[in-house]
């Protein structure tokens, strides 16, 4: 008789504090809730209350839980919680495998980076690789963006070239093909 290993249970309780409507957390119809149930199919989530209880996986459990801390600290800036940034979210966690420190940036940073705001429109990266690309547009005089088409390269360095032009850094814009 053969004994396949279990992995390993565990069980994490979150407590979403009163100031924050759980409807901003969870979505309207449980919509981002749903985006993290698909995404962690293994994870038992619960919610009653502002108590959000996974139960599953203890790697998932760990990563579920990150998710929701994440999350909270997105929704303190006032900023709203959309899928696709619970998505991103998500992928961001992923990659750095056990989210330990050494500087990685946590979707909160990511999410919550203002480059320009504009007639109630702000810009802001959304992906970790494109905040890398707006730091290093702060950090250096010429950088070099190379990537495929639609991921934000020109749309982020004009933004940044236009906040630069509003501070006063640059007396002008000058373009180069």
């Amino acid at each position: 008789m053969t004994h396949s290993p279990t992995r390993p249970q565990a069980r994490a309780q979150i407590t979403v504090p009163p100031a924050h409507p759980m409807v901003m957390l969870l979505g309207s119809g449980d919509s981002l809730l749903r985006v993290i149930e698909t995404a962690f199919p293994a994870v038992d989530i619960h919610v009653r209350g502002n108590e959000i209880s996974a139960t599953g996986d203890a790697a998932d459990v760990a990563l579920v839980q990150r998710l929701f801390d994440e999350m909270v600290l997105v929704l303190r800036t006032g900023l709203p919680m959309t899928e696709d940034a619970v998505e991103r979210s998500i992928a961001m966690l992923r990659a750095s495998g056990d989210g330990g420190g050494d500087g990685a940036e946590t979707p909160a940073e990511v999410l919550t980076q203002n480059i320009l705001s504009s007639r109630g429109r702000t810009i802001r990266p959304k992906t970790l690789n494109q905040k890398r690309y707006v730091d290093a547009i702060d950090r250096h005089t010429i950088v070099f963006g190379i990537g495929p088409a639609g991921t934000g390269k020109t749309y982020l360095a004009m933004a940044k070239a236009v906040q630069a032009l509003q501070s006063k850094q640059v007396s002008r814009i000058m373009r180069c093909v």
